[in-house]
């Protein structure tokens, strides 16, 4: 057998998505609530979770929980499709849309980078756009985009991972009106944000929004929400596996809605901590930071970012590097951790900057 003969050229022609696997003692990479489950709601957790007869297939189609997102959200069960994480969902939509090479993809970058690895293992071509100078989306250059081509999708991340940033409302609205196939916002980091296009739903039919429980503490869980108007629902259902989401997910995932409270003390906490934390690393000479609606920081260098890198890695702390190419070649970005990790990064950021 060759290889090439029986993968897709658009999955041979691509790189996996990398994740970078180190032991550190402070983890502040991966854009994860760094609070964990109170002891008392650990074991009320445990205990329910413990009850799950695991002989038995999941919900198919997680009706419960369906009905617990609809409530909160204020729409329709049959307008919410759960799924095993947000990247799931991702891919479900495209493998449902007719994939075009006359047609495609947009993607503004930098960005999330699973719409432009599921979209082309999924047959479409993807067609990005750049960011302008301060991370917002170029309207102009979008707008011709969807005139020329008509796209199958615009993915929008609001706010965007890895700059932090909540696009201008008044640069989306436009691209949504603008979009005769979908607009995707993304808002997995909304907890921190407090900004959503969810009461726009009303008004366009075009509109998919995402959710996710990973930010505010379930990340090991996978859960993710897909709302949007009920005739697309139905069809993506179509394509979602039968048992896509497990029991225990499930069940935690109802558990959230049962002490939604505490998670969102949480959140709330690490706003706090991130206003902090920005304020304290805008004062360090050499470093520039980026305006931030989520629970992490964008940031550059003027000394050799790589440098900065290793030398935190020394002291057991481990951030996110984007390498040297493309617009964040002298970008890193930290994620906002408890006060403890918070003090301790900026304290060896310092200390590395100040030699």
């Amino acid at each position: 057998m060759k290889i090439h003969n029986v993968i897709k050229k658009n999955v041979r022609g691509q790189n996996a998505y990398a994740i970078e696997e180190r032991e550190c003692a402070i983890k502040m990479d991966a854009n994860e609530n760094p609070h964990a489950l109170s002891p008392a709601l650990r074991k009320e957790l445990f205990d329910t979770l413990s009850r799950i007869p695991l002989n038995r297939y999941p919900a198919a189609g997680s009706p419960s929980l369906r009905r617990l997102f609809a409530e909160k959200y204020h729409v329709h069960e049959n307008m919410i499709l759960i799924g095993n994480g947000s990247d799931e969902l991702i891919q479900v939509l495209l493998t449902a849309l007719v994939a075009s090479s006359k047609r495609g993809v947009v993607v503004p970058v930098p960005t999330f980078a699973i719409y432009r690895i599921a979209a082309l293992n999924t047959g479409h071509q993807v067609l990005e756009i750049p960011l302008d100078e301060r991370f917002d989306l170029d309207l102009d250059a979008i707008l011709n985009m969807i005139a020329r081509r008509n796209p199958e999708v615009v993915f929008l991340s609001y706010p965007n991972n890895p700059t932090g940033n909540c696009y201008s409302d008044d640069r989306v609205l436009p691209i949504i009106q603008a979009s005769p196939g979908i607009v995707v916002v993304d808002e997995a980091y909304h907890h921190f944000s407090d900004r959503t296009f969810l009461p726009r739903l009303k008004e366009f039919n075009n509109l998919i929004i995402l959710r996710t429980l990973s930010k505010v503490g379930f990340a090991a869980l996978r859960i993710g929400v897909l709302i949007g108007h009920a005739e697309v629902v139905r069809e993506l259902n179509k394509v979602r596996l039968p048992y896509n989401l497990n029991t225990l997910s499930q069940t935690a995932a109802e558990f959230f809605f049962s002490h939604e409270k505490e998670f969102v003390a949480q959140t709330e906490n690490i706003v706090s901590h991130r206003e902090w934390l920005m304020k304290e690393m805008k004062a360090i000479r050499g470093i520039r930071t980026y305006p931030s609606d989520s629970n992490f920081i964008l940031f550059s260098c003027q000394d050799d970012k790589d440098g900065v890198y290793e030398n935190l890695l020394q002291r057991g702390i481990l951030i996110k590097n984007f390498g040297n190419l493309g617009p964040l070649r002298d970008c890193l970005r930290v994620t906002v951790g408890t006060g403890s990790e918070n003090a301790a990064f900026v304290e060896a950021l310092k200390g590395i900057l100040n030699r």
